[in-house]
């Protein structure tokens, strides 16, 4: 019996993969203390419309230049859907919530959506039902966010209203429907128009979304930082065009699951900025939900599926 060596091919995707994955690893976990900059001057849902309507039109428009095909109107409703689920839901929440919440507790909240995406993916896309082994790593990331949370909290004395914590948990339940949903929706088969339009639609929804929470009329330009600006560019060109990019990618040509590893890194780089640069507290309690909750995940995501079973082929005579 022969082994089929991997072709050229091949090995152009697995190089590719690595690219994306450490695109994700590394800028990813880096974009929620450039959030945190960006929006000490800039209103949130303002600064992120901004953010992907830049990165959307110079993709949009440079991907059509080079003869890239329009996209038909299904193509386009399932981009704004996606957008309205990725960028305003889960993105624009993220943002929004980070005007209290520390960049390393949003890291840490948004690294429970593997916990999601693998309920949703059997409750509302039909997939797998879980194992007792994903069951567990659920049931641990739930304690990992009570430990989060912690007494302060509860008690009324943390430094980030009930509010903006609540808000900051549904950003990774909408990115987890919005992820899935993108899986089987009918997008251009070019990867780069496809995260234009989704950051073109997304955009145009934060913008709407800023205009009704009156976000415009708080916006003071001369009073707008250097450092605010620089994040805000750092997001448009790396969290935008290049680490998103990349998860489109990743979610057309690896499973769901190995995406979502991101999620275990991103918290520990967060959490390390957060304290060198901005002095935010690292506590025994954050060190321990640190812990569960990426044990949680990684329990989640390293179950194997099952093997399917391949019925015998009939004899021949």
């Amino acid at each position: 019996m022969s082994i089929s060596q991997p072709t050229s091919e091949d090995n152009s995707k697995i190089r590719t993969t690595i690219i994306a994955f450490i695109a994700l690893y590394i800028i990813w976990g880096t974009t929620y203390l450039a959030i945190s900059i960006a929006v000490h001057t800039i209103p949130p849902f303002l600064m992120a419309g901004v953010r992907f309507l830049i990165a959307g039109s110079a993709t949009y428009a440079f991907l059509r230049l080079r003869g890239v095909p329009r996209p038909t109107k299904p193509q386009w409703r399932s981009a704004a859907i996606i957008g309205a689920f990725l960028l305003v839901g889960g993105n624009g929440l993220v943002t929004w919530a980070e005007q209290e919440v520390p960049s390393s507790i949003a890291a840490l909240i948004v690294a429970t959506m593997p916990m999601w995406m693998v309920m949703f993916d059997w409750l509302i896309f039909k997939g797998p039902r879980p194992a007792r082994k994903i069951v567990a790593g659920l049931l641990l990331g739930l304690v990992g966010i009570i430990l989060l949370i912690g007494p302060g909290q509860i008690l009324g004395t943390a430094t980030f209203s009930s509010t903006h914590l609540l808000i900051m948990l549904a950003a990774p339940v909408l990115w987890s429907l919005g992820s899935l949903y993108a899986r089987h929706a009918p997008l251009p088969k070019h990867v780069f128009m496809s995260t234009a339009m989704e950051m073109l639609a997304g955009g145009l929804l934060l913008l709407i979304a800023a205009g009704i929470t009156g976000e415009f009329g708080k916006l003071d330009i001369p009073h707008i930082s250097t450092q605010s600006l620089a994040a805000m560019l750092y997001l448009t060109i790396f969290g935008s065009i290049v680490a998103f990019t990349a998860y489109v990618w990743l979610l057309q040509n690896v499973t769901p699951a190995r995406v979502s590893t991101y999620t275990y890194v991103n918290p520990v780089i967060a959490v390390f900025l957060g304290w060198l640069i901005l002095s935010e507290p690292i506590t025994a309690l954050t060190l321990v939900a640190v812990v569960v909750i990426i044990a949680a995940v990684v329990l989640i995501t390293s179950q194997k599926p099952k093997a399917v079973t391949q019925p015998e082929p009939a004899p021949t005579d």
